[in-house]
Parts: structure tokens; sequence; C-alpha cells
């Protein structure tokens, strides 16, 4: 379902759409990362760099610091969040046309949302044998439920108003869901006892993607090399940088941790409506893998099966 779902939130990120809104906001469209600091960020309200690396985590501090707090120099959250549904909204009307407007879309938000829900209301704290994060709540959403727990941005985006376009639903909903598994995936990488530049050389090493689609997340060679020798007087790399039997089976269950604690909202959903959900999936994904804005490749392995 991640594999289903990321790529319809991550077009947000890369469509010429999206740079535009952003550029109406007055973001520099000239690389893509003000825009997506402030897209990505905007439901945690004027968050500050240390906030947002946190939640992020496996960005750079200093990355991070040269676009926040600007982000919020440029534009409020609230004008932010309102523009990436604009941005959404064209991207989405772009890419798949009449789609948008069909019975089977409408469907298929509906079964996302109830997927969304669930991952906020029925899900256990992911805190559960963890290290518990920092709560985060959008301004004005409220109390947090308790499956949010040690997920600041799912459960920051889960305090936003639902949009009524069937589209957009579909969109906030896999923002959620990703969101969601994310924020479990940063709790595995910390009870692994990985820090935010380990858990990516860590990533690299088992052949994820190559070292230099890392490069995007700000960390410096130095930085680089230190988490690796780091990383090899645990035993978990080689001295050339390739993972050791340890070092897999670290990251496998990293991997398996952090599926497990994705798992709450489809079982919520059950087994028939998520096959239904993944079936009425098809056709958007497809559009949105076949479209050539997302990069080939990444270090989250969209696009791969």
């Amino acid at each position: 379902m991640w594999h289903l779902l990321e790529p319809l939130h991550a077009l947000l990120y890369y469509s010429p759409e999206a740079f535009g809104e952003a550029a109406a906001l007055g973001y520099d469209t000239t690389e893509r990362w003000p825009a997506y600091f402030a897209w990505r960020a905007a439901p945690l309200g004027a968050a500050g760099p240390d906030r947002v690396a946190a939640a992020f985590h496996s960005f750079s501090p200093a990355m991070v610091a040269r676009y926040v707090p600007a982000a919020w120099e440029t534009a409020e959250p609230a004008e932010v969040l309102a523009g990436r549904l604009r941005a959404v909204d064209r991207t989405y009307r772009a890419l798949l046309g009449d789609l948008v407007d069909r019975p089977e879309f409408a469907g298929a938000a509906a079964l996302a949302r109830r997927a969304a829900d669930a991952a906020v209301a029925s899900s256990g704290p992911v805190t559960s044998g963890l290290v518990r994060a920092d709560v985060a709540v959008a301004p004005g959403s409220g109390s947090v439920s308790p499956g949010s727990v040690g997920r600041p941005l799912a459960a920051a985006n889960a305090g936003l108003p639902w949009p009524e376009a069937p589209h957009l639903v579909l969109w906030q909903a896999a923002t959620i869901l990703r969101e969601h598994r994310g924020d479990g995936h940063v709790a595995a990488l910390v009870a692994a006892s990985l820090d935010p530049v380990e858990a990516l050389v860590s990533f690299a090493a088992v052949g994820a993607a190559p070292e230099p689609v890392f490069a995007g997340r700000g960390w410096s060679p130095a930085e680089w090399t230190a988490a690796r020798e780091r990383l090899g007087a645990r035993g978990l790399v080689d001295p050339e940088g390739a993972a050791t039997e340890a070092g897999r089976a670290l990251r496998a269950e990293v991997e398996r941790r952090t599926d497990e604690l994705a798992a709450a909202p489809w079982a919520a959903l059950g087994p028939d409506d998520t096959a239904r959900l993944a079936d009425l999936l098809g056709g958007p994904w497809l559009a949105a893998i076949g479209s050539g804005l997302l990069p080939s490749e990444n270090t989250l392995g969209i696009g791969k099966v």
C-alpha cells in the first residue's frame, strides 16, 4: 500500500503546477528544497529548524537551517497549506484529467480516508517498546488521539480539516498514511541506535540506492565518512562501506518493525477493502509513475516493487 500511495503524495514535490504555486507564494523555485520544506513542514505550524530536523530525521540540521524558519518569513503556514492544496488540485487534474471526477476515484478517496482516520485513532502508540518522540499538533487542531502519540507529522496532518474534493481527500489521506509510516520508521531507527546520517549510510550499505543519491540530504563528505566509521566500529559495515551480515540483519529488523508499526490502519480497513483500494489506486499509480516527474533513483524506493 505504501508503494501505491507514496507516488501520489510525492507528486507535490516535483510537479510544475506545484512549483508554480510555490513561486506565487514567493519561494525560490530554482531548486526544489525551499518549497519542499514549506509544503511538508507547514502542518507543524511555524516550527523552528530543530523541530523540523527532528521530525524529518534524515536531513542535516545545517541544511534544514538554510530553509527554516526562512520558509515562514516568505509565507505563513496557513498560506502554505492553502497553496499546497491548490498545487495538488492542479497537479492531479493535469495528470489524471477527468479520472478525478469519476465515482471510482471517490471510492478510493473514501477508503483511503478510513485508513488514514484509523492511523491516528486506533493504532497503538509508536512508543511501544521504542523511544518516544515529541507530539506535534497543527495549530487549532485540538487534542491528539492516543494513536498519534509519538507520530508528530502524522498527527499534524491529521489535525487539518479534510478538503471536499475526492482527489484532494485521497492526497491528504495518502499524506497522513505516509507520515504515519515515516514517524514509525524514525522510531525504529532510534531504537536501533542509528542517528540520522547513520540511518542513510546503513541504507546505502544494503544497496537501497547509490551513495550520490543521498547527497540531497545535506550531509558533508566528512560527516558521511565519520558515520561509516561509527558503523564499522559496530561491525555493521565493512571497510568498503558495504553492509556486513550484522548490518543487513539490523536494517531488516528496522524494516520489519516499521511494517509492524504501520500495520494498524490496514488492519482496521480490513483485507477486502484494502485489496479494493489497491485495485482502485492502480490507474493513478501508473499515471504518477509514468509521468516522468518522479526521480528514477531516490532514497525511498518509489516505483520499485
